[in-house]
């Protein structure tokens, strides 16, 4: 369940309430006139089952609600209560399926931002990367990936083609390619640091690595996982199970690809920076094109739902 606070201009208020009133999935409505100061107008409190949520949220902003008064929206962890229970039963498709489209262009906007913390994590988890390469350790490898939140600006991508947003496709594509640029760089002064002081070695970059040599050798099979890691990394974030993300993060080789090249480049070694930026690449395309196609199923799936449910209504 959700529940939405709103602040209504008083000349709205009452259709507001009538949208949430005859909107299939809506419980515990409640009004206070003239309780909100600032802005000033009606303050309206409903819970809505997570399916019928996206609906209403729509309604509510071609009444201009978020435009002159305001929309927030909270997930209840627990409600007990007959009455959300039969919402939810009224309510169109299953909860886990639902898709919050102005949550996820909101959550993608935030996780796509150049902020020095994002770049701060990108870095580090690409020096990381780089320690994994030079000693064949998997564990490191593993933890880099999981310390990378490229994710984000990749969700962003996805979400901003679904939705034609032109001013988030773009924060997005700036925060994924400056952030890989700036970590890329950043290790490359890393590994020469670490060469001069005798912890990495040219030797030990072109050693056999059985556990790390994918890295710099794509094929078919990383793109085939990069796929199949957007579909799964993109449902996660839309059907609020953001603990899948760890397993996204740790499954494509992208932080891993990228920290391979800037040692290789750092050495010289043009062979393997080819291969490690065309690892890299595939693994960004494969994401973003199994998360677009993802969203677009869903979306159709949803406007479907929505068509089958207003058809039952005029029944």
């Amino acid at each position: 369940m959700l529940h939405l606070r709103l602040i209504t201009p008083a000349d709205v208020t009452e259709e507001a309430v009538r949208l949430i009133e005859r909107t299939p999935g809506t419980t515990h409505l409640a009004v206070l006139p003239g309780a909100a100061r600032n802005p000033a107008g009606d303050v309206v409190l409903c819970d809505v089952a997570r399916e019928a949520g996206d609906e209403l949220l729509s309604g509510l902003q071609t009444l201009g609600i978020h435009e002159r008064g305001s929309i927030a929206v909270e997930n209840i962890d627990l409600s007990l209560s007959k009455r959300a229970d039969k919402a939810e039963e009224e309510a169109p498709g299953e909860a886990a399926d639902a898709v919050l489209w102005e949550h996820l262009t909101d959550a993608t906007h935030e996780e796509s931002t150049l902020s020095v913390t994002y770049v701060a994590f990108i870095t580090l988890a690409t020096m990381i990367a780089a320690c994994g390469v030079v000693l064949d350790n998997a564990i490191l490898i593993v933890g880099a990936m999981a310390v990378g939140p490229e994710f984000g600006p990749l969700a962003g991508i996805c979400t901003a083609l679904v939705r034609r947003a032109p001013r988030l496709a773009l924060r997005a594509v700036t925060a994924l390619l400056a952030g890989f640029a700036i970590a890329m760089l950043m290790t490359v002064v890393f590994s020469l640091f670490m060469d001069w002081v005798g912890l990495f070695s040219e030797a030990q970059l072109e050693a056999d690595r059985p556990n790390t040599g994918f890295i710099y050798a794509p094929d078919w099979f990383s793109f085939v996982v990069a796929v199949l890691a957007g579909a799964a990394g993109t449902l996660s974030l839309t059907s609020a199970k953001s603990g899948a993300l760890v397993g996204v993060a740790i499954s494509v080789t992208t932080v891993p690809a990228a920290a391979n090249a800037a040692v290789a480049l750092s050495y010289g070694d043009t062979a393997q920076t080819l291969g490690s930026t065309e690892q890299l690449l595939l693994n960004l395309l494969g994401i973003v094109l199994a998360g677009t196609l993802t969203l677009l199923a869903q979306k159709l799936f949803w406007n479907r739902q929505r068509e089958r449910t207003a058809a039952k209504s005029r029944l």
